[in-house]
């Protein structure tokens, strides 16, 4: 299995994501489980992920055969403007509050008494922090610190506003969790501050974001150059860039094909040049 190491703690390279799954979130998650993924993401947001059903595909992975040990497992706190009815915590206690009953009910949902990667899944402004984005923070940070999360991330993110978190002090994020388009650059400039800052840069939507590059006849001739689908070319693409990479397929052959991903070949810097400037 392909791995890496994130601020010490092995990471596996390829996350299996659980979005809009709704009441097939257990069975596409064994089904992940199964194919070989072992890095699992979710999030306490109802509204887009199921993250109970994430933990009705752990208990089953667990009773047969696989550790807690086995599985990175990395979720989400969700501020209130991107919730809908159900949420999982009192909107009108503190912040600090909510967080930590977002994350007790994530721990319930999940069937673990410890995460992996927990992860803001978005400031509260379009621009800047605000003040509830610190207080979300800082008790992110302390959550950190008692050591029921091994690590810390944020997700959609810009630049101004990844600088800002990482302003505040203490623990610094471990990963950044962003929606790659092709035509920004696959976001270079916040996987630049990454790779300055030693953070890892989680991209999501590398496929469905870019249909129109992946129908790009340079793209298509360049997988079938090395034997891959376009799906797997940038895949490996991503790999190569640094970044981790997630998936949400429902197919089980697509997710075969997606891991096979990472054995291919590397790219050429020719045509990593060339897939890396594909702009639809």
């Amino acid at each position: 299995m392909h791995t890496l190491q994130v601020a010490g703690v092995t990471v596996p390279a390829f996350v299996y994501g659980t979005a809009w799954k709704e009441d097939d979130t257990a069975r596409l998650t064994s089904l992940a489980l199964e194919q070989g993924f072992r890095a699992i993401d979710t999030a306490c947001q109802r509204k887009h992920y199921h993250e109970a059903g994430v933990g009705e595909a752990l208990r089953q992975a667990f009773a047969g055969g696989l550790s807690r040990e086995d599985v990175f497992l990395q979720t989400k706190f969700t501020h209130e403007a991107g919730q809908d009815h159900r949420l999982p915590y009192d909107p009108e206690a503190p912040f600090a509050t909510q967080v930590a009953q977002s994350f007790q009910r994530s721990l319930e949902n999940l069937g673990v008494e410890r995460l992996d990667s927990y992860v803001l899944h978005g400031p509260s402004t379009r621009s800047g922090v605000g003040p509830s984005d610190r207080e979300v923070w800082e008790a992110m940070q302390a959550l950190h610190a008692e050591g029921k999360t091994r690590l810390l991330g944020v997700s959609n993110v810009s630049l101004e506003q990844l600088q800002a978190i990482c302003g505040l002090g203490g623990t610094q994020p471990a990963f950044v969790q962003n929606r790659c388009y092709a035509r920004k650059g696959w976001d270079r400039e916040v996987r630049a501050f990454c790779r300055e800052r030693g953070i890892v840069y989680q991209g999501f939507s590398l496929l469905t974001a870019n249909r129109a590059e992946l129908a790009d006849p340079r793209l298509i001739a360049i997988a079938e150059g090395m034997a891959l689908t376009p799906q797997q070319l940038v895949f490996r693409f991503a790999r190569q860039l640094g970044m981790l990479p997630l998936t949400g397929t429902t197919s089980a052959e697509h997710m075969r094909q997606d891991l096979a991903a990472l054995d291919a070949p590397p790219l050429s810097e020719a045509h990593l040049a060339a897939v890396e400037s594909i702009s639809g």
